[in-house]
This record gives C-alpha cells, sequence and structure tokens, in this order.
C-alpha cells in the first residue's frame, strides 16, 4: 500500500489509517457508479413517459380542434333552426288567414269585421316576404357600367 501519498511528515500509522479511508472511498465509489447505472434506465423510462405524455397533450389539441368544428356545426345547426323558424312562423300566418276565411264564409254577418283584421296580416306578410326576395331582385348594375361612351 502507497505510504506517503498524502503527507510525508504524517507518521506510519495514519498513513495506513488514510489509504485504509482510500480503500473504503474507491469501494464507496464503484457502489456509487452501480448506482449510477440503474438511475440512467429509469431516466430513460421518464423520458418515454414525457413523451408519451406529449403525444397526450397533441391528441388534446387535436380534440379541442374537433370540438370547435362541433361548435361551428353547432351555430349552422341554430342558423338552420332560425330559418326554420321564419318559415314555420309564416306558415302559421297562412294557416291563420285560412281559418279567418273559413269563419268568414261561415259567418257572412261578421265579414266586415274581420276584414280589417285580415288586411293587416296580408300587410304584415307583404311586409316579410321583401327581405326574402332582396338576395333574389339584385338588378345587374354592372351592365349599364361596362360600356361607358366618350
Amino acid at each position: 500500500m502507497p505510504r506517503d501519498i498524502y503527507d510525508p511528515a504524517v507518521p506510519d500509522s495514519p498513513a495506513h489509517s488514510a489509504s485504509s479511508h482510500q480503500h473504503q472511498q474507491q469501494q464507496q465509489q464503484v457502489q456509487q457508479q452501480q448506482q449510477v447505472q440503474q438511475q440512467q434506465p429509469q431516466q430513460q423510462q421518464q423520458q418515454q413517459q414525457q413523451q408519451q405524455q406529449q403525444q397526450q397533450q397533441q391528441q388534446q389539441q387535436q380534440q379541442q380542434q374537433q370540438q370547435q368544428q362541433q361548435q361551428q356545426q353547432q351555430q349552422q345547426q341554430q342558423q338552420q333552426q332560425q330559418q326554420q323558424q321564419r318559415m314555420e312562423q309564416q306558415w302559421q300566418q297562412q294557416q291563420q288567414q285560412e281559418e279567418m276565411q273559413q269563419q268568414q264564409q261561415q259567418q257572412p254577418q261578421a265579414v266586415q269585421q274581420q276584414q280589417p283584421q285580415q288586411e293587416v296580416q296580408q300587410q304584415q306578410q307583404q311586409q316579410q316576404q321583401p327581405e326574402q326576395q332582396q338576395p333574389q331582385q339584385q338588378p345587374h348594375r354592372h351592365c349599364r357600367t361596362t360600356s361607358p361612351h366618350y
């Protein structure tokens, strides 16, 4: 065993004790290295788990995108429902008119009192119809402006 590595002034017995300490430290280092090697596979497993978590996060993002698409579809459905409700309102008004006409035929004396109400309903329908027919009745204005004459 090497004697005078640490301090040449130290007597023999502390030098031997120091060298014995060195051997114990080396053994501890070897054990620590083995522990480090054992810890590395765990780190690799943790990295794999992190990668799996990242994939799960990506899947969550995809799910969020799908939810956004579903929300857009729901908005479209709501718009369609609103259009259907307008159509149903028109049908109800037409049915009311037909009922009023039937009442007129059954009660000829009350015809004069019920006519003004029918006129009011017809005016309401005429006001609603132009709103729907506006996109169809747009005049072709570009025909006049395409050929300017100087």
